[in-house]
């Protein structure tokens, strides 16, 4: 998978936004898979208009999560948090400025008000494990 800092270098050179989507939703093909037995109500994220299941987990003060959902783009963007936050430590969870990365890939105008609205309720269950 990508790092972060490739994701927005790509974007960068990329003015496209079909390009783009593509991408997105190839980083979301490379997430690792959520058994269907984990597709439960409690898991679900509020706020989002598709569904996303994410299951976090704090390990010896690392952040790790599982997760899925059942739309193409939003489960990119879920591998979008996957690749910033996965195996963090929970004390630097607080500071990735993720608005600003939101900005840097241009997500902030090429996305719906609902997705974008899911995305950072997503980043908001993520900051809640934040030391």
């Amino acid at each position: 998978m990508m790092t972060l800092d490739e994701i927005l270098e790509t974007f960068s050179l990329i003015d496209d936004w079909e390009e783009r989507y593509s991408i997105l939703i190839d980083l979301g093909k490379k997430l690792p898979d959520l058994p269907e037995s984990l597709h439960r109500e409690e898991f679900l994220v509020k706020g989002c208009t598709s569904k996303v299941w994410m299951i976090p987990e704090v390990n010896s003060g690392f952040f790790t999560f599982q997760a899925d959902s059942d739309a193409h783009i939003v489960k990119g963007l879920v591998a979008l948090l996957f690749i910033t936050f996965n195996e963090m430590p929970t004390k630097d969870i607080a500071s990735v400025d993720v608005e600003s990365v939101f900005q840097q890939l241009g997500l902030d105008k090429n996305l719906s008000p609902n997705r974008r609205n899911g995305f950072f309720s997503m980043v908001e269950k993520i900051k809640s494990y934040s030391d």
